[in-house]
C-alpha cells in the first residue's frame, strides 16, 4: 500500500475488495506511506481507515500489517517511547484496536534491540498488536532482536526480485527457514525495471521471463511473482499496483511451474555470469 493514496474513499475501497476478492489477505503499509506520494506522513493509513469508517466488515477479512520507526528527518528511531506512541497513533489512523502483524521498517542503530523488544513486547501484553515482524534488517540484526523478545519474529521483509538477488546469498533467506519466518518480499518487479528494462541486465531477464510468459499463458508479472514464490523460503510477493484490473491478476502467480534449469538461467541473467 506504498502507493494507496487519494482522497476517494470509494475508490480506495474498491481496491481494497479487489485484493480480498483475489485472495489476497495481507494488505501491508506503513507510517511514513504518505510523502512519496506528496501526501502527509501516515496518510496512507488514514486512508485505509477511511475504508473501515466506510465498510467496518472488511477489517476482519485481512491480516493487517504495518510498519513503524522511521521518524521524518531523523531518519530512524525505535526508541521505546517512539515506538509507542507511533503504534497508538498508527492505531488511530487506522481506526483499529488491534495490528496484526507490526514491523519495524528500518533497523535504529542508535537503540538497543533489548529497548526495542521492550516496546513490541508491551505493546502485544496491551492487545494493541498481535505478532512482531521486520523490514530490511540483515540476519544478524533480527537475531539480535529476537534474542530480547518472549514471541518469535514472525516475518522479515526484504527486497527481493530477480533483479535484487541479496537473501539468496546473505544468509536472509537461510534464517527465516530456519526459524520458520515468513518472508514478505517487496519491490518483486525490481522498482519497475522488470515491466520497462532500461539495462542488458534487465532485458535479459525479460526475454527470459517472456518466454515463460507465452509458454504460461500469463503476463510478466506473474512470471516474476512465481520465481520469487518458487523458492523453498516460500516468499510472499508484496504486490504494489493501484489497479484493481491487474490485482484481480495476482492469483496468475500460481499458475507457472518453473524447472530447476529454467529457475537458475534467470538467475544466472540477473548476476551476470554463470553459477561455479
Amino acid at each position: 500500500m506504498w502507493r494507496f493514496a487519494g482522497e476517494d474513499v470509494s475508490a480506495a475501497r474498491m481496491l481494497v475488495e479487489a485484493a480480498l476478492d483475489a485472495g489476497v489477505t495481507l494488505l501491508d503499509t506503513a507510517d511514513i506511506y504518505g510523502p512519496d506520494n506528496g501526501e502527509p506522513f501516515g496518510a496512507a493509513e488514514a486512508l485505509l481507515g477511511r475504508v473501515f469508517a466506510e465498510s467496518p466488515a472488511l477489517r476482519d477479512r485481512m491480516v493487517l500489517a504495518t510498519k513503524g520507526g522511521i521518524s521524518m528527518g531523523v531518519p530512524y528511531d525505535s526508541s521505546a517511547t517512539y515506538l509507542a506512541e507511533a503504534i497508538d497513533a498508527s492505531l488511530g489512523r487506522l481506526g483499529c484496536e488491534r495490528i496484526d502483524l507490526y514491523h519495524i521498517h528500518r533497523p535504529d542503530l542508535l537503540t538497543h534491540p533489548q529497548e526495542v523488544a521492550r516496546a513490541l513486547d508491551d505493546a502485544r501484553a496491551a492487545g494493541k498488536i498481535v505478532a512482531i515482524g521486520v523490514s530490511n534488517h540483515t540476519p544478524a540484526q533480527t537475531a539480535a532482536l529476537a534474542a530480547f523478545l518472549t514471541v518469535p519474529i514472525v516475518s522479515i521483509q526484504p527486497e527481493f526480485s530477480a533483479l535484487a538477488t541479496a537473501p539468496l546469498f546473505d544468509g536472509l533467506f537461510d534464517q527465516a527457514m530456519e526459524r520458520r519466518m515468513a518472508v514478505l518480499a517487496w519491490s518483486p518487479l525490481g522498482g519497475g525495471r522488470l515491466a520497462d528494462p532500461q539495462d542488458e541486465r534487465s532485458r535479459t531477464v525479460v526475454a527470459l521471463f517472456d518466454a515463460k510468459a507465452e509458454e504460461a499463458g500469463v503476463d510478466r508479472s506473474a512470471i516474476a511473482y512465481s520465481w520469487i514464490m518458487a523458492h523453498p523460503a516460500r516468499p510472499i510477493p508484496i504486490v504494489g499496483t493501484q489497479n484493481p484490473c491487474r490485482v484481480a491478476k495476482i492469483p496468475d502467480a500460481y499458475t507457472p511451474r518453473w524447472t530447476r534449469a529454467e529457475w537458475y538461467a534467470v538467475l544466472e541473467a540477473s548476476l551476470g555470469e554463470k553459477l561455479p
